[in-house]
């Protein structure tokens, strides 16, 4: 650590002691978070309080909402979500008011977080789990660079499971629906003594793919997907004060996981030496769901994939004398496999495997929140290690065998925190926080090209990939909020975010061996940070019948990383480089109103407007420049809407009839690699659910169908040997689903 980075370690510490620090965190979730007049507790802040009284931008969503909604993974909760995108990229990749990274690799880190009960899953490909069992799922958007500090430019998503409760509990669900979709979980909780309560729950969910094959001689690409999942959980109550909750979980995943086609479903090539902006080549238009599903291509061998990821944690909590102690520790693996032969008519076979191992460790101490002054501080520590290997056969014409070997590649973290909320009066609150974060990374690997298995250095070319990067940042946030009535909350603030440096593969000319030396500015790319100024509305009126929330916002961002898929020596690789700046503005607007108990109307509004203020994707001063184009997966407007109605029954039961739709204006897609934006024009999509509740909730019988208009879009873009890639978005489906609770 340099000296510079010592002094800002003892001045965050200084800033630490001599505050009080806040109100103890809420024990993660139950299914009792819901509370009066339709709110609900969150966590946001790392302290209990409920979503209306919280000061920043965030959607909550319980356990009961997402089973209702049909959202069963995190792909669906830009459904409920403003500002959101989520779509699969070789994992998950979760853009958040147009900020977000497609670097999925062991080097990349996400823009948005996303933590499993508190704990950041660092691999993208290991975010997709199922929804089972679950409290509450809470988003935050904006940079959360104080409380969770990393790599959170763009915002978090936290999946709250249900924690071990003193009642016996018992419930199950299971649905079924076109391509073959089944899902089911279950779950038991058992309160064996005043001092232990188990909790325990399972899930199952696959499916067949969505895309058709019309090419070629049928192969495999069932089933997309085959996951099974298990979680366990021990709370032990030593005491009211005093509790340990150790939680393990365990996840199978399998299938092919294919999911692309050729790009000319939906747009034309571009013109020869021309890249460019594409916005008029949209060709899809007017086209089926069937036909921009069809994969057209002769696949010439099966593809299959397997990964499994597993962890454990335990979080402690213990009050005393005003203080509350929280310390949160995991240990996390997830391994994968990939075995791919053939491809666009081309007998080759790749072979991808990786193995990742992330520990975590958190430590905040807080106040009980009585006192004009309410704060809370701690330190985070991270690290992941990984071993990864690529291989190509028969791809590359003068070099049989292709070998991209790394490992280990290691990254770390650091962080200090500190955050204070001063109530200046009863309704008037000044917040202030700072976090310290120290990331460093290191890769040692190479790449093989090779005549055959064995390395010959008379004719095969082996090319070191090793480097290492540290960065290091100060990030502060400063808020007011103003109770103007119990109702109603004002709030502004301004935010720093920061995500640190990298590097892509290659070696320096002063490295030994080096026979394709990069410079600098190719090897190595710098971190990316964002300042971010909001104000907001949080309101509820008419009897608590309506309520209304509102933001609008502003983003300077320097440094953005942008990432694409490029040939280097006729085999792919992941490049990420620096667009210089970004400038993002927004409103939203979201809004329930319940008139009645049978009826419910919910709505939302978002104007976005994210665009390059400065960048060369071909390099300083080679065309296209693309200021004023917009970043990627950001639409100008995206608007929803939801009616519900409820019949109470004679039986005491109840029917419910809902309706959602989710309007999207068009969006881009960048190939960074060829300078080009890929248009994807504007949509709608809308979602019925019938649902029968019997009574006392022992049980419901619920009919869904999703897509109605049966719309498929373009939700990812990649290029592979220079042929353009499109990944569709999920066509018209429909099922039944069961459950029951006791």
């Amino acid at each position: 650590m340099t000296l510079k980075g010592i002094s800002r370690v003892v001045l965050v510490t200084a800033i630490v002691i001599g505050t009080p620090a806040l109100a103890q965190e809420a024990p993660g979730g139950t299914a009792g978070d819901a509370v009066a007049n339709g709110d609900i507790v969150v966590t946001a802040q790392r302290v209990t309080s409920l979503a209306s009284k919280t000061p920043i931008a965030l959607s909550a969503i319980d356990g009961d909402a997402l089973r209702n909604s049909g959202i069963t993974n995190p792909t669906r909760l830009d459904d409920q979500v403003p500002s959101l995108s989520i779509v699969r990229n070789n994992g998950l990749q979760i853009t958040i008011r147009g900020v977000s990274s497609s670097d999925n690799t062991e080097k990349g880190d996400p823009s948005a977080a996303f933590l499993l009960d508190g704990v950041y899953l660092a691999r993208p490909q290991a975010q997709e789990v199922s929804f089972y069992d679950i409290a509450r799922v809470e988003v935050l958007r904006g940079p959360q660079g104080t409380l969770y500090g990393r790599n959170t430019t763009a915002g978090l998503i936290n999946v709250i499971t249900n924690r071990p409760s003193d009642h016996f509990e018992a419930a199950g669900n299971i649905g079924y629906g076109n391509y073959n979709s089944l899902q089911a979980d279950a779950m038991i909780n058992l309160p064996v003594s005043d001092l232990l309560s188990l909790r325990f729950a399972g899930a199952y969910d696959g499916r067949d793919s969505y895309l058709i094959q019309n090419v070629g001689t049928p192969h495999k690409i069932d089933p997309f997907k085959r996951n099974w999942s298990g979680r366990g959980q021990a709370l032990f109550k030593f005491s009211p004060d005093l509790t340990l909750l150790i939680r393990a979980d365990y996840n199978s995943m399998r299938g092919n996981g294919f999911g692309q086609v050729l790009g000319k479903n939906y747009y034309a090539p571009l013109a020869a030496g021309q890249p460019g902006y594409t916005n008029r080549l949209y060709v899809g238009e007017g086209m089926s769901s069937e036909q921009l599903r069809q994969i057209n291509f002769a696949t010439v061998g099966d593809m299959a994939g397997r990964g499994s990821t597993w962890g454990v944690d335990g979080e402690l909590n213990w009050a005393f004398s005003g203080l509350a102690v929280t310390y949160l520790g995991s240990y996390r693996e997830f391994r994968q496999y990939t075995d791919t032969t053939g491809f666009q008519g081309i007998s080759y076979r790749s072979l991808a495997t990786g193995l990742y191992k992330q520990v975590s460790q958190e430590l905040r101490v807080a106040t009980d929140g009585s006192g004009p002054i309410k704060a809370q501080a701690g330190g985070y520590y991270f690290r992941e290690d990984s071993h990864n290997a690529l291989e190509l056969f028969n791809l590359l014409p003068a070099y049989p065998y292709y070998a991209f070997l790394q490992g280990p590649t290691k990254s770390e973290t650091i962080g200090v925190f500190g955050q204070a909320t001063w109530n200046l009066t009863d309704s008037l609150h000044l917040t202030g926080g700072v976090r310290w974060s120290h990331d460093k990374k290191s890769r040692i690997g190479g790449s093989y090209m090779q005549k055959t298995l064995n390395f010959n250095p008379a004719t095969d070319v082996f090319s070191p990939n090793n480097a290492e990067t540290s960065s290091e940042k100060v990030t502060w946030r400063v808020g007011v909020d103003y109770d103007l009535d119990n109702r109603t909350l004002l709030y502004a603030s301004v935010a720093t975010g920061y995500k640190g440096g990298g590097f892509n593969g290659g070696c320096l000319a002063t490295a030994p061996n080096c026979p394709n030396p990069r410079t600098r500015t190719y090897l190595f790319y710098a971190p990316e940070t964002l300042t971010a100024y909001e104000v907001g509305l949080k309101t509820r009126f008419a009897d608590n019948k309506v309520r209304l929330n509102a933001s609008a916002f502003y983003y300077d961002y320097d440094n953005l990383q942008v990432s694409s898929i490029i040939n280097d020596n006729g085999a792919p690789r992941q490049f990420t480089t620096n667009a210089a700046r970004a400038r993002v503005k927004g409103v939203e607007l979201e809004t329930t109103i319940t008139p009645s108990p049978r009826n419910r109307v919910d709505a939302s509004f978002t104007w976005l407007d994210a665009e390059y203020a400065s960048y060369f994707p071909l390099g300083v001063g080679n065309a296209p420049d693309f200021k004023g184009r917009p970043l990627d997966r950001a639409p100008r407007v995206v608007a929803t809407a939801g009616y519900s109605y409820t019949l109470p029954l004679a039986n005491g039961g109840s029917l419910m009839a809902s309706v959602r739709s989710r309007l999207s204006s068009e969006y881009f897609m960048t190939a960074q690699a060829v300078g080009a934006q890929y248009r994807q024009p504007g949509y709608t999509r809308t979602d019925l659910t019938l649902r029968y509740q019997a009574p006392g909730d022992k049980y419901y019988v619920q009919g869904f169908w999703r897509n109605l208009e049966n719309k498929v879009v373009a939700t990812n873009i990649s290029l592979s040997s220079g042929t353009l890639l499109v990944t569709p978005s999920d066509p018209m489906t429909y099922g039944v689903q069961a459950g029951f609770r006791f």
